[in-house]
């Protein structure tokens, strides 16, 4: 019962009851013992509104009590026999039995196609299933390179831009009054950059757009990281010709690591020594470096390293939640390759140029899409990478160089 039901009818229940006591009290003063017409009347319709409340309530619960039954048995999962069942006893069958038709076609829900076998059948009902509406999947990167570069927009075909080759300062020099002075050279080279596409594409069916509301939102989440992926690749690695952009890696892009004067002059040379000898290297040519970048099994072997007491040197590395070495965060990216490290000043060496962000398209247009029922799903971006300042970046193998600061 409602509470608003409810409490009309205590209303009209305690008005009914003065009313009453009210008559009485007139008979009881009438010698007769009459009571008012009109207060009787009174009486007599209060009463019958009282019972005409109470007679609606009742039929609302009825009402309630029969759509609850019927919600709970349209909502029961069945099994196939128990729906077959069903069907049979509403007179699917009844053109066949009586002459009057030749076939008959059962069209069973599919929430009724119950045969998971795991689920036990109890009177033609079975447990009902939990339906996670969310896919489980590994996770992606947390940093991508582009995050780590200068990011630029254009709208052009190509990037063109000039960079320094060499410059001459062998003649800069002191001289004395009415001396001539020395010339310098240097060296510009014209350079381009062409706008390069990045992409890929899949078909899904209209059946999977619709059975399914959360494939889009997965997809939208999904193909885009693994396109970046790729990104992450031809940022560091790409050989600059077309289609791919200029890398990092690329012979003319960075400058090789070199144990300069710690040469043969470290016992037991390690991954942090070879990284501290890169630090110095940018350094000497005046770069402040702002990212170390490694393969994870290189930083976690860096974090396994020990001292002669066979204590971890780890907490020269993490003093905060990023590791560190002298200051300088280390990135451990998957598309770094095992053994190869980059020590680098990024936001100075080069810019990544964007023309078409990544984006995720849905058509029905192409091929045989419309009539096959097919949907295809198209990712794609346009993007060029220009390395203007080689000597920002040192790259190198960590074999390599340990054994170039070994001690002879």
């Amino acid at each position: 019962m409602s509470e608003e039901i409810k409490n009309q009818l205590d209303d009209i229940g305690n008005l009914v009851d003065s009313k009453i006591e009210k008559a009485f009290g007139q008979a009881k003063d009438n010698a007769k013992g009459e009571i008012e017409s009109s207060l009787k009347s009174e009486i007599d319709n209060l009463s019958k509104d009282y019972l005409s409340k109470h007679d609606s309530m009742i039929q609302r619960m009825d009402e309630v009590e029969m759509a609850y039954k019927k919600d709970m048995s349209a909502s029961r999962p069945q099994t196939f026999k128990g729906t077959l069942h069903k069907s049979i006893k509403e007179g699917a069958l009844d053109g066949i039995r009586n002459g009057g038709a030749s076939s008959a076609r059962f069209e069973i829900k599919a929430d009724d196609m119950t045969m998971n076998l795991n689920l036990t059948e109890t009177n033609g009902m079975i447990a009902r299933e939990t339906i996670l509406t969310d896919y489980k999947h590994d996770p992606e990167r947390p940093v991508h390179m582009r995050q780590l570069v200068p990011n630029g927009s254009t709208d052009g075909q190509q990037i063109r831009y000039a960079k320094e080759t060499a410059f001459d300062v062998a003649s800069i020099a002191m001289k004395a009054e009415g001396a001539t002075l020395g010339q310098s050279e240097f060296t510009l080279e014209s350079k381009v950059a062409n706008l390069e596409k990045l992409g890929t594409f899949m078909r899904i069916t209209e059946e999977m757009m619709n059975d399914t509301p959360q494939l889009t939102s997965y997809i939208s989440a999904r193909v885009p990281q693994k396109v970046l992926n790729v990104e992450d690749s031809q940022i560091l690695t790409g050989n600059g010709t077309s289609p791919n952009i200029d890398g990092f890696a690329t012979t003319g892009n960075h400058v090789d690591w070199a144990a300069g004067g710690f040469a043969n002059a470290i016992e037991s040379a390690n991954e942090y020594d070879v990284l501290v000898v890169a630090l110095n290297q940018l350094q000497l040519a005046n770069y402040q470096a702002d990212t170390i970048l490694v393969n994870p099994t290189d930083l976690h072997r860096i974090a396994l390293l020990k001292n002669t007491q066979n204590d971890y040197l780890r907490q020269q590395l993490y003093t905060g939640l990023t590791p560190q070495i002298m200051g300088v965060n280390i990135v451990a990216n998957n598309a770094v390759t095992s053994d190869a490290f980059y020590v680098a000043n990024f936001q100075q060496a080069s810019q990544f140029w964007i023309r078409e962000n990544l984006a995720i398209e849905f058509a029905k247009e192409d091929s045989t899409n419309f009539r096959d029922g097919f949907v295809t799903v198209r990712v794609q971006e346009r993007v060029a990478q220009t390395v203007y300042l080689p000597n920002a970046v040192v790259y190198g193998d960590f074999s390599d160089a340990k054994a170039a600061l070994e001690t002879a």
